[in-house]
């Protein structure tokens, strides 16, 4: 913010998307807008909203920051052309950025983005600086929604709240000064459960650290789960579309123990069918649980818009990926990380045992697996170029290890015989690669990523 995400870009960019739905014959429908809980969120919406209205688009405005999520599914609620969604979720307090979800409630496809973009050229409509929002109130151009209460109603008939209510879990949530502040908590205590809130108040500076639930950045709410004796801890990202989860013992749950716990539930204790669908970053535990229960898998690109096309045209049980973000088929093709945390509420009320507990059960049934993800500094310039190479020239082996399978979904990805496996992606924004990893054991994991860095090194 202040640097290229200026209310002069949002303007521009905001026009673009005006320019869309007017060229897909969508304007008619309107369009909805939301922000999180970030530094002059209300401004930027503001901007956007005047634009719209200019350009002839009804808006429907959310009367204060808001999940992504909630968003994604008031879209429903509107059946609205989309919405426009201010946020940059997990990353820094200083960063902003434009989320556009169309229609189906889920993240815009690359076509869509592509015709946005085509779009930035087109000149901002001069009427755009004369929109009074008042007035447009009271022209009905501008419609005030609240959907927390539809939300909350379509929540409760995924989870079963009496489960978590009588199973006496002692639940902290950790909506770590963000937008998931007045929805994770609210909705266990509407419906009788015992919740303790942490970091539960808006604060654009995220208490001076990120709002990102990963392991480091929970670790007050690890803190707090042992002195109080709690059961689970709850967090939520920014926009409260990732989420994270500390067990009974203080232990942080990764996104690839989250997923595969959840699959299990779904199937065993809620009888879902349908297929998986997962990331090629996102741990293959999914890939011998669907083998144990038949279900298909799909593996795709990084990215849940790629899951949310799988979503859109087949039943699904669960899509996610091992960033931290998840839905299910009954829900919108959007994550959500409130949902997520709910769900897994649910799970260890429903089992009675701790998480770790659970997933050691289910590594001891189906075989063990260990992931782990690295970063490795390389120069921007040569990024593409081992990527490339790993692909068209794969080493036979690396690290004892013999190469079966070489695939190029998303970066280059290397199997090996034992079904260990590493992927490296160049970073979009950074210069450095991604190495994801995955082995039988912590020292399996730990000799396949010397021998990668080692790899790298060498190119």
């Amino acid at each position: 913010m202040c640097d290229t995400f200026t209310f002069a870009n949002v303007r521009i960019v905001v026009q673009a998307i005006a320019s869309y739905l007017l060229d897909e014959g969508k304007g008619h429908k309107g369009i909805l807008i939301g922000y999180d809980a970030r530094f002059l969120a209300e401004r930027f919406a503001e901007e956007a909203a005047k634009i719209m209205i200019a350009n002839g688009v009804k808006v429907y405005m959310m009367p204060e920051d808001a999940p992504t999520p909630v968003v994604a599914y008031a879209v429903t609620l509107c059946q609205s052309a989309g919405a426009i969604m201010f946020t940059a979720s997990h990353n820094p307090p200083e960063y902003n950025g434009i989320k556009y979800i169309p229609e189906y409630a889920g993240p815009a496809s690359e076509d869509i983005t592509r015709a946005i973009e085509a779009n930035l050229g087109h000149d901002i409509s001069p009427q755009a600086e004369r929109v009074d929002l008042e007035i447009a109130r009271q022209q009905g151009k501008l419609q005030d929604i609240n959907p927390r209460d539809e939300y909350f109603e379509h929540v409760r008939g995924l989870v079963d709240f009496a489960a978590i209510r009588t199973s006496g879990l002692k639940i902290v949530c950790d909506p770590m000064y963000a937008s998931g502040r007045n929805y994770l908590p609210d909705i266990l205590r509407a419906n009788g459960c015992e919740v303790e809130t942490i970091r539960g108040h808006r604060d654009p500076l995220f208490g001076g650290g990120l709002p990102e639930p990963t392991a480091k950045e929970l670790a007050s709410l690890a803190e707090k789960i042992q002195a109080t004796g709690s059961h689970l801890g709850l967090a939520t990202d920014g926009d409260a579309d990732r989420f994270g989860i500390i067990d009974g013992t203080g232990k942080y749950i990764t996104p690839n123990q989250v997923i595969a716990l959840l699959l299990v539930h779904l199937v065993e204790h809620k009888g879902y069918t349908g297929s998986v669908i997962r990331t090629v970053a996102t741990t293959h535990l999914l890939d011998r649980l669907a083998e144990k229960y038949g279900l298909e898998i799909y593996e795709t690109p990084v990215g849940f818009k790629y899951i949310c096309e799988h979503m859109r045209t087949r039943p699904v049980i669960i899509g996610g990926e091992e960033s931290g973000g998840l839905s299910i088929g009954t829900h919108i093709p959007e994550k959500d990380g409130i949902l997520a945390n709910l769900l897994i509420a649910e799970l260890q009320a429903v089992d009675g045992r701790n998480l770790s507990e659970i997933f050691a059960d289910i590594l001891a049934e189906v075989g063990p697996f260990y992931s782990r993800r690295i970063d490795l500094r390389y120069p921007e310039e040569k990024k593409a170029t081992l990527v490339q190479g790993l692909i068209s020239d794969a080493p036979q082996e690396i690290a004892g290890k013999q190469v079966v399978q070489v695939i190029d979904v998303d970066g280059a990805k290397l199997i090996f015989d034992d079904g260990s496996w590493f992927l490296v992606r160049p970073s979009g924004t950074e210069p450095l690669l991604r190495v994801y990893l995955e082995g039988s054991s912590e020292e399996a994991v730990e000799k396949l990523a010397a021998a990668v860095s080692q790899y790298v090194e060498s190119h």
